[in-house]
């Protein structure tokens, strides 16, 4: 039996997408687009990668943050 792991189908699936050349997208294909990152995100998010990226970005947001004050 064949298993296929949703984030990195859903990975795959947004990294294709997001090659494509922005001039040719329309915004129903834009908004898919939009869709299946969110997809990814929620899928992703429970996961230690997913708990690693976000508590990344959480530092990065902080530093970010202060560094403009």
């Amino acid at each position: 039996m064949l298993t296929i792991n949703l984030g990195l189908l859903l990975a795959v699936i947004v990294f294709v997408r997001l090659r494509r050349r922005t001039e040719s997208r329309s915004r129903n294909d834009e908004k898919l687009t939009v869709i299946i990152v969110l997809a990814l995100g929620v899928v992703i998010v429970p996961t230690p990668v997913g708990q690693g990226i976000g508590e990344f970005l959480g530092q990065l947001a902080v530093g970010v943050t202060d560094s403009s004050r």
